[in-house]
């Protein structure tokens, strides 16, 4: 990997996230430091650090206008954009918490976190999340403001107001502001896939000690420039996407959505990127979609680029011996590799999974294609990186090593404990989870099974509550098979079950641009909804599962299927924001069908 120009602030020169930017500001005012597209213009333009902080500046003298006090809590609801870093950073600047929202909340939840968190002034995208919000509000809510950001015809009452009517015309400088570093600097809400989220509370410490432990793992300096696309309400987007950057002096530019990620990433160019494995399951299945179509030639060709691809990675890594095969690797990079390459803008130099398990045949591919993706693992509650694999030292099937300051160990029922800087204060008015999430020595229950190798590189290996126990005692992961389950792309979503009876099934999510063609094979009609039910189409489907489940023992096999074309979603409160399946939910919704696979 090429050597990086760095200007890297260092934790204890920055202090706070506040400080951080102020810091920044000093040393490269004139660098740019967002980067944004312009429907007016068509075009991306560029803000350099100086121009943020007069935004900021301008934020700052805006909320000092509000009866608000240090601590008081202030939540945002806003796509990721220049703004919410205004908003942010003005917002610490005055000692206030930051409690942010995902964009695609449900309005109740919403309403829920603004209570529980006694928010007084609450910054939403349009008007027409605070016409969905309002049915929800009590007078048990504190909001004595609400701003929001693009205006339009339709007049508001108050609280609300439009950011340009509120935003004054005329402003001094960012405040000068001196506070203790492990102080709380915002409530990040966690949205459990059972019961009320809770609000992880995190120091401006924790979430510093985490980015400035992540790049000892990897270079990042001015030259890079960061595509953001995961949500800035997601924590490892917030600290790896938003924080490191600006300790790092890098880029960010942000995407104008995931419809026209594609076109982004050829416009933009970014050099390092940020996701949850579904983004790259999704790019996975339709790279094997489109080979389809290609000759046996093509085909064969993009597996041996792959094949090779993976070869040399791994000798590289120290894993493998050198093969004069790899002699071939020019060649097959022009004709195969780098065309995949220029799809991400031909610039990318890292890449960063988390939040979720990454399935090692995606990296292995994606590796293959040299492609330098490396898988992290961490919680909100740890700030939120516990461990990343360098690029190095990258062994896929594993979530690489402890971040340096950070320790882990293995207890009971192979759960992963940790202990370290990014581990959070405890959870918002809520001293009992706390309790139970840290115990009295300070290691934090991750609620996930692990093994850690010699060398150190930590392998998950299922979750604690999330084992199936069938009736003969058989024990079955669940998430391993899903994963295993959505690598054939007319699956969209799928929920294994089979808890404490004699054999397992499936929900299984259609994907609807498949469907029809699916429907074709068999003989039916997709418009009617009973073609679901066809005895051979649920044959074809279990004969497809079995292939996909081939690795797994031979209990693990999936006998009874309902298949649906209706997506869980956070709309009807079958996922999370984060994008999680609340099963509890998805199984109380089919639980009709479920009736009938075990009847």
């Amino acid at each position: 990997m090429a050597a990086v120009l760095t200007d890297v602030i260092p934790l204890e020169q920055a202090g706070t996230l506040y400080g951080l930017f102020c810091e920044r500001l000093k040393r490269s005012p004139h660098l740019p430091a967002y980067r944004s597209y312009s429907n007016e213009t068509k075009s991306w333009y560029d803000v350099t650090w100086e121009e943020v902080s007069t935004q900021v500046a301008r934020w700052q003298e805006a909320l000092l206008k509000e009866d608000l006090e240090p601590g008081d809590r202030v939540a945002i609801n806003l796509k990721n954009c220049k703004e919410w870093v205004f908003f942010d950073q003005a917002a610490m600047g005055l000692g206030l918490v930051t409690v942010p929202l995902y964009p695609d909340d449900r309005p109740d939840n919403v309403a829920y976190i603004l209570q529980d968190a006694d928010v007084k002034l609450l910054f939403l995208q349009t008007t027409s999340q605070w016409k969905r919000l309002i049915p929800s509000l009590t007078d048990e809510h504190a909001l004595i403001r609400v701003v929001i950001s693009n205006s339009d015809s339709d007049e508001l009452l108050a609280p609300a107001i439009y950011a340009d009517n509120w935003l004054p015309e005329n402003w001094g400088v960012i405040q000068d502001w001196d506070a203790d570093p492990h102080q709380l600097a915002s409530i990040i809400y966690t949205s459990g896939t059972t019961g009320r989220p809770k609000g992880v509370m995190l120091s401006h410490h924790n979430m510093l000690s985490v980015a400035s432990g992540a790049l000892t793992y990897f270079d990042v300096g001015p030259s890079d420039i960061f595509l953001s696309f995961l949500p800035l309400s997601h924590t490892l987007e917030r600290t790896a996407g938003y924080y490191l950057p600006i300790m790092t002096g890098a880029v960010v530019a942000y995407a104008r959505g995931i419809p026209q990620l594609a076109d982004d990433m050829l416009n933009v160019k970014p050099s390092i990127m940020i996701a949850v494995p579904r983004i790259f399951e999704r790019i996975y299945n339709r790279l094997h979609s489109q080979l389809a179509s290609k000759s046996f030639i093509a085909r064969q060709l993009f597996q041996l680029t792959a094949a090779l691809g993976w070869a040399r990675f791994q000798h590289k890594q120290g894993q493998g011996w050198w093969r004069p095969s790899f002699l071939l690797w020019p060649l097959l990079d022009k004709l195969v590799a780098s065309k995949v390459k220029e799809r991400f803008g031909g610039n990318m130099r890292l890449i960063l999974s988390g939040g979720a398990a990454l399935p090692e045949k995606v990296a292995k591919l994606f590796i293959g294609l040299d492609l330098c993706l490396l898988q992290g693992y961490g919680l909100t509650e740890t700030s939120p990186v516990i461990s990343v694999n360098a690029p190095d030292t990258n062994i896929p099937a594993s979530v690489g090593k402890a971040i340096p300051g950070v320790a882990v160990m293995i207890g009971n029922n192979d759960e992963l404990l940790v202990r370290g800087p990014g581990n959070m204060i405890g959870y918002w008015n809520n001293h009992k989870a706390t309790a139970q999430t840290i115990n009295a020595q300070g290691w934090l229950h991750t609620g996930d099974q692990a093994r850690i190798s010699q060398e150190g590189h930590i392998f998950i290996t299922g979750r604690i509550k999330d084992i199936l126990v069938l009736s003969n005692g058989e024990k079955v992961p669940p998430g391993d098979m899903e994963s295993a389950i959505l690598m054939d792309s007319i699956f969209e979503q799928v929920l294994v079950l089979g808890e404490g009876e004699s054999y397992l099934t499936a929900l299984l999510v259609l994907n609807s641009d498949h469907w029809f063609t699916l429907a074709k094979e068999h003989g039916l009609d997709g418009f009617n909804h009973d073609s679901l039910n066809s005895k051979a189409l649920n044959t074809d489907i279990i004969q497809r599962l079995r292939k996909l489940l081939h690795d797994f023992p031979a209990y693990a096999k999936i006998r009874r299927v309902t298949l649906t074309l209706e997506p869980w979603t956070v709309e009807n409160d079958l996922m999370t924001p984060t994008m999680k399946i609340k099963r509890p939910k998805v199984i109380a919704h089919h639980q009709s069908d479920i009736d009938h696979m075990y009847s």
